[in-house]
């Protein structure tokens, strides 16, 4: 029998609690149907082209866990094949708690979060960290971006699934709020000016009121 994809997460305790606290019918009728996906379809890749942001989730070798971000231009985590994302580890810190932790203990985990369109997806895999291609270090960085490529880091995807909205802030990035606000920037210039003309015009004793009794 084939295992569901979800049971990279759906451990026996976990689905014992989902019993236990009556949400196990609904995942095993998830199951039943589509569940969870192990390949990056085409939604998931035109999501990850957007993604300015992720975190990314590891642990030692006797599973003490470690959660750090990891960002750059959007797209910077690339889609290598429909099993494989990739990205540039710039300079950081310098702890490299997380390159320590894959030289032991290859599973990992990327969790990311979309604030404006409330959408978080989490996916599960096997992480390796890649210091010798420097070709596949220059493709996958964008000049542009500021910062110091020093390794890449390649995620091998085991199940990936996209959470529901519930509780999750609705957050813009400053290019969002730049093309709101730009506008009622040049609206506010505008009306100062024209209140300016206005007050121009205006009779003196208008204007200027007189300060007498």
């Amino acid at each position: 029998m084939t295992m569901p994809v979800s049971d990279i997460a759906f451990t026996p305790s976990v689905k014992a609690i989902q019993v236990r606290l009556g949400s196990r019918k609904h995942f095993a009728r998830m199951e039943e149907r589509d569940g969870w996906s192990d390949t990056i379809t085409p939604d998931l890749a035109g999501f990850l082209s957007e993604v300015d942001s992720i975190y990314l989730a590891t642990a030692s070798k006797d599973g003490r866990p470690y959660i750090q971000h990891r960002g750059g231009s959007k797209g910077f985590l690339h889609v290598l094949d429909e099993r494989t994302l990739a990205f540039s580890d710039f300079m950081g810190n310098r702890q490299y708690i997380s390159i320590g932790n894959l030289s032991e203990n290859s599973q990992a985990f990327l969790f990311i979060m979309d604030y404006a369109p409330q959408t978080r997806i989490k996916i599960w895999g096997n992480a390796e960290v890649i210091e010798d291609d420097p070709e596949l270090l220059r493709r996958l960085t964008d000049s542009q971006y500021q910062g110091r490529p020093e390794r890449v880091i390649r995620f091998r995807v085991e199940a990936w699934d996209a959470n529901c909205r519930q509780h999750i802030p609705v957050k813009y990035s400053e290019e969002v709020l730049a093309g709101i606000v730009q506008p009622l920037r040049y609206r506010l210039v505008t009306l100062e000016a024209e209140n300016a003309m206005l007050r121009r015009q205006l009779p003196l004793s208008v204007s200027s009121p007189s300060t007498t009794a």
